[in-house]
C-alpha cells in the first residue's frame, strides 16, 4: 500500500511538534478496525471533529491475533491501514506491533486521546494511561453506535 497518510512514530512525532506550533491539536486514537462498519465511520467522524488532525494506530495482524484469538484478523493489517487511509475523517495512520499503544502515545504526544465507550478511564490499560499523562493528553471516551459492532457480525455471519 502506498499512501502519503501511513506515517511512522517518528514522522507523527514531527507532525504534532508542527502543529503544536501552530496552535493545532492532534486526536489519536486506536484499535483492530478488522470489518469496518458504521459504528467506526461515526467515532472517526466525531473524533476527528475534537481537534485538527485525526491519528488512527492500527493493531498489527499479529497483536489483533493476540488479543482477539487465532481466527482473527479477518482483514490483513496492509488492507485496514488502506481503508483508514481512505477515509476523509483520518488524517495519519501507523501500523504497531504490539499489544498496547503506549509507545506510540510517548512517542507521538497527541494532544487528545479517543476511545470507545467500551472503555472507560479506569479500565484504560495503566501503562497507557501513564503515558498518556506525561504527555498531557486530554482522554475522551466516545459512547458506542448500539447495535454496531465487529463482534456482532461476526457473530452473524457464523449463525
Amino acid at each position: 500500500m502506498l499512501t502519503p497518510k501511513l506515517k511512522t512514530t517518528d514522522e507523527l512525532a514531527g507532525i504534532r511538534e508542527q502543529m503544536q506550533a501552530s496552535g493545532r491539536r492532534l486526536v489519536l486514537t486506536n484499535g483492530c478496525f478488522d470489518l469496518l462498519h458504521v459504528g467506526h465511520i461515526r467515532y472517526l467522524q466525531t473524533a476527528r471533529e475534537l481537534g485538527d488532525s485525526l491519528v488512527v494506530a492500527l493493531n498489527s495482524d499479529a497483536s489483533v491475533r493476540a488479543l482477539k484469538g487465532p481466527s482473527r484478523p479477518i482483514t490483513p493489517e496492509e488492507d485496514r491501514a488502506e481503508l483508514m487511509a481512505a477515509l476523509e475523517a483520518v488524517d495519519f495512520v501507523t501500523i504497531f506491533p504490539s499489544l498496547r499503544v503506549t509507545e506510540v502515545i510517548a512517542a507521538v504526544r497527541p494532544h487528545i486521546y479517543v476511545k470507545g465507550g467500551d472503555y472507560t478511564i479506569e479500565t484504560l490499560d495503566e501503562s497507557e494511561r501513564q503515558a498518556l499523562q506525561e504527555a498531557g493528553a486530554e482522554i475522551c471516551i466516545l459512547p458506542l453506535v448500539p447495535g454496531k459492532s465487529t463482534t456482532g457480525i461476526v457473530k452473524k455471519l457464523s449463525s
